[in-house]
């Protein structure tokens, strides 16, 4: 039992490949939220108020991102960081849907010009495919975890296994 715990908080991949492969991930999913949540931090009541959530809610969300971010890069507790991302894109996935964006947005360029402008001018059509591309990242790296070349399989592993034993 104590050893099905420490699998799930820090399960390792079974291969060099993929083990590089899982850290490209975890890096590059890490350093998108620290960009996407950072910013949101920082402007914290504009965006609660765009958004028509309160705002401590959306805090809890922005750092969820940025603190999330920063656990991934170097793959501490890696499923819990990727959990705690992953409820705040289901959460945007959900607000998308139901404000009735499609799932993929036609392409920019097969829009005519002057018929697509959105909230903040002329750029990419809304849609929820970006939120759910984050959720399924984040559900990779829940259910691999950080691999051998993170905190989580250098130094986490072993001790979560000592301490269990």
């Amino acid at each position: 039992m104590a050893v099905d715990i420490v699998e799930i908080l820090v399960p390792i991949g079974p291969s060099p490949l993929s083990e590089a492969v899982l850290t490209v991930l975890r890096v590059f999913t890490g350093i998108a939220f620290i960009r996407h949540g950072w910013p949101k931090l920082r402007n914290l009541t504009t965006w609660a108020a765009a958004l028509k959530t309160p705002r401590w809610l959306c805090f809890l969300s922005a750092f969820s991102m940025w603190g999330g971010g920063i656990a991934l890069i170097p793959g501490l507790l890696t499923p819990l960081a990727a959990l705690a991302i992953l409820v705040s894109m289901g959460y945007a996935m959900v607000l998308e849907v139901l404000a009735g964006t499609p799932f993929i947005a036609p392409d920019p360029y097969q829009i005519p010009p002057g018929d697509y402008a959105g909230p903040m001018g002329v750029g990419e059509p809304p849609s929820w495919e970006k939120a759910a591309m984050y959720v399924v990242m984040c559900l990779v790296l829940i259910g691999a975890g950080g691999g051998a070349l993170s905190l989580d399989g250098l130094l986490i592993r072993d001790f979560l296994m000592l301490s269990f034993d």
